[in-house]
């Protein structure tokens, strides 16, 4: 495994995203994949590489810095070839469900015996939350769910808060009854940089940014809660009710859970950076990079840009978010890559994941 920027300063040995918190649609939009296309996916905990695989790519590489990361993914392509749609639903979390042990067992049979140990170790785990409630992140919302938002808001308005509105009653409902003087206090508090770097997110992805999160959260929950649809947030469904119900995200749908199955061998699971792929002499048509910018020093992002575009093929697209850190291109290879502005424009009003401040789509000339 390459030692990055981000490697010697962060742990590597948890489940930080038991599901991922990117909006797979816009992903999706962005990178436009098709037949005959190589696609390489920061796998996280591999949810959008599903996303991406059933839109047609001839090959999908998912790689991570983290080897606990690659079991989340294992684990699912175990959960699509052995589940029905509505199995995987209740084992992930997305559902209800009194079975996820016996699931779970199930998905081990398919499983090496290291994965086996592994998940053998988090089944109470599972069982009360699922696949996709067992990372560090998840649980960072579990708190905030169950032991901060209860003394703001009671579960009749939250349910009021998820249900189909028309913009204009979204705005009364959000001015009147949800950001009350208590949410905007604990926003302050809650998603400060201290209480998301112990509970959420490693503190070593905040080296890079300046300032705290939480003035960011307050103003792109209001984009959330008054300029989008709550009623059809999977990533807000989670956080508020730790399901999904019927807001599925992207590779979760039932039209793609077949097509996600039948695709199944055509991806490919890497422990290694996606600079290392260039070594390979791996040539990709498309990049989902997440926000790996986000916990690099300018001078990490510039070296690792050069190496995606090693690994580029001409007219690659590459799609990737920032949450704090403003990553772009580098100013040294800005001649080689062209920013489809008008595309970001469209698809960033869409992004359901909230929390993001950039959706950069860029296109290797």
């Amino acid at each position: 495994m390459a030692e990055t920027d981000i490697a010697k300063r962060a742990s590597f040995d948890i489940i930080r995203y038991a599901q991922a918190w990117e909006d797979a649609d816009i992903l999706v939009a962005a990178l436009r994949p098709k037949a005959g296309d190589t696609v390489v996916s920061i796998a996280s905990a591999g949810d959008n590489a599903f996303a991406l695989l059933a839109e047609g790519a001839e090959r999908v590489i998912a790689v991570d810095l983290n080897p606990v990361q690659l079991a989340c993914v294992r684990v699912r392509v175990a959960m699509y070839t052995t589940h029905t749609h509505e199995e995987f639903l209740e084992l992930m979390g997305s559902r209800p469900s009194g079975r996820r042990a016996h699931l779970l067992e199930q998905v081990a049979a398919h499983l090496s015996p290291e994965d086996q140990a592994f998940w053998a170790a988090l089944k109470d785990e599972v069982v009360k939350h699922g696949v996709g409630g067992v990372g560090k992140f998840e649980r960072y919302f579990r708190i905030f769910r169950q032991w901060v938002l209860p003394f703001i808001h009671n579960s009749a308005t939250i349910e009021s808060l998820l249900r189909p509105r028309d913009a204009a009653a979204r705005l009364a409902f959000y001015d009147k009854s949800w950001n009350i003087w208590g949410w905007r206090m604990m926003v302050r508090v809650f998603f400060s940089r201290f209480v998301m770097g112990r509970l959420g997110r490693d503190p070593a992805f905040f080296d890079h940014v300046e300032g705290g999160p939480s003035a960011q959260v307050a103003r792109l929950t209001r984009k959330a809660l008054v300029e989008q649809d709550p009623s059809v947030n999977p990533y807000l469904h989670w956080i508020l009710t730790g399901e999904h119900g019927e807001a599925l995200p992207r590779a979760l749908a039932a039209e793609r859970h077949e097509i996600i199955r039948e695709r199944i061998d055509r991806l490919d699971v890497r422990l290694c950076t996606v600079e290392t792929l260039a070594e390979e002499g791996v040539k990709a048509d498309a990049f989902n990079l997440s926000d790996i910018f986000e916990y690099m020093s300018p001078e990490a992002h510039e070296k690792a840009y050069g190496t995606i575009l090693a690994a580029s093929r001409p007219g690659a697209r590459i799609a990737y978010w920032n949450m704090m850190a403003p990553r772009r291109v580098p100013a040294s290879m800005a001649s080689r890559v062209t920013t489809n502005a008008e595309l970001e424009a469209k698809l960033k009003p869409l992004d359901k994941a909230f929390f993001y401040s950039d959706f950069v789509v860029e296109e290797v000339t």
